[in-house]
């Protein structure tokens, strides 16, 4: 589809869910309705992610320029402003995250959990970094066995391959410490790699229905090699939504000074990917397919 036809169905999507989600009470507690809609904003933002603008000026300055016919009051508004609204539309976002989760076709009885990191800056100016202090730690970078200052993004894929879930954490946060939390209320077969395996915490999941599967910790000392291949054959679908997140997303980029911010672009980044996923089912392409768009 062109791309006018893509931001038209994207601004129906999130329009229709905020009319349904906020009928009954109002965003705003107190103060007047901004000059751009709330369903405006957060349909440049994830319109903006899936054209690969990772920044904010970047954004605003594209949709003001070649869309202000779709956005008129983008004319009105500095560009503050939008970021302001943006930021603040942070609950919104992950309400109709969830909202269209419900509509993706998917088996939520078998997932997928990885994580991977995110560097909140060079590690060379770690020590120096005023951002994040006291949020952010040190971490293993096992991919590039090197040491990173920053954070791990730790993911829930739905079959075939909607996020379901994500949670940030300190880069020296263990995997298995995050798996509780990123699979509550979410029972089914998880399948993981090496680094989850942990059979206490495998024999508590499975009290709620939980049944998490890990391949076997040391590849060289497997006593199932088949079962590990099978195990990973299936997780390596969430390495096509890491590279995703990675290259089309930019999800490693960190401009954000604090982690409000930093988690409100989240949101819109994972927003961003589950519209897409869900608009490549409604037109019958493979889901993960997004250059079909």
């Amino acid at each position: 589809m062109d791309l006018d036809t893509y931001i038209v169905k994207v601004f129906c999507m999130i329009d229709d869910a905020m009319k349904i989600l906020y009928q009954d009470q109002k965003l705003r507690a107190r103060g007047s309705e901004p000059i751009l809609s709330d369903s405006e904003v957060i349909t440049i933002e994830t319109v903006g992610e899936y054209l690969g603008f990772d920044q904010d000026k970047h954004i605003f300055k594209y949709f003001r320029s070649h869309f202000s016919h779709f956005f008129p009051a983008l004319r009105q508004i500095h560009r503050t402003t939008f970021v302001r609204q943006a930021a603040n539309l942070w609950q919104a976002k992950e309400k109709v995250w969830q909202f269209i989760l419900d509509f993706i076709r998917h088996d939520p009885a078998l997932s997928i959990m990885d994580s991977f990191p995110i560097a909140a800056c060079y590690f060379a100016r770690a020590k120096k970094c005023r951002r994040f202090r006291g949020e952010a730690a040190y971490g293993k970078d096992r991919l590039i066995k090197q040491t990173f200052y920053g954070f791990r993004l730790h993911l829930h894929l739905s079959w075939p391959g909607v996020i379901t879930s994500f949670i940030l954490a300190p880069a020296n946060v263990d995997e298995k410490e995050v798996v509780p939390e990123l699979a509550k209320r979410r029972p089914g077969l998880k399948l993981t790699d090496r680094n989850y395996w942990a059979p206490l915490l495998k024999a508590e999941l499975k009290a709620d229905s939980i049944l998490l599967e890990a391949a076997f910790k040391m590849a060289k000392f497997d006593p199932w090699p088949e079962r590990s291949t099978l195990i990973n054959h299936f997780r390596y679908r969430i390495e096509t939504v890491f590279s995703q997140l990675t290259e089309r997303f930019q999800i490693k980029k960190v401009w954000a000074k604090d982690l409000w911010h930093f988690q409100s672009r989240l949101l819109r980044k994972v927003l961003s990917h589950t519209i897409c996923f869900v608009l490549n089912q409604f037109q019958g392409n493979s889901p993960l397919q997004f250059a079909k768009l």
